[in-house]
């Protein structure tokens, strides 16, 4: 298998949101089945919730600096001496 480029691999790869929203799915079919209670679905909701607030400041943070990103010369430059 060849190495795995993570340079250019998509965020949400990264973070692995398709087996979170997969979690989810399966939250409110346990719900909806009466595996777990109204109050355990909201509590799971809630935690989704904020982990996906997460997702939006670190996708926010990531176009911040792939946009303002600039070399650093005086780095550059001691390392060429």
């Amino acid at each position: 298998m060849p190495q795995r480029d993570y340079d250019s691999m998509p965020a949400s790869d990264r973070l692995d949101l398709a087996s979170i929203i997969c979690g989810l799915a399966e939250d409110l079919a346990a719900m909806r089945a009466r595996k777990i209670s109204a109050q355990d679905g909201l509590a799971r909701a809630a935690v989704a919730k904020q982990l996906f607030n997460g997702v939006r400041l670190y996708l926010q943070a990531e176009t911040i600096h792939a946009v303002s990103a600039r070399p650093v010369t005086a780095i550059e430059e001691s390392l060429h001496d």
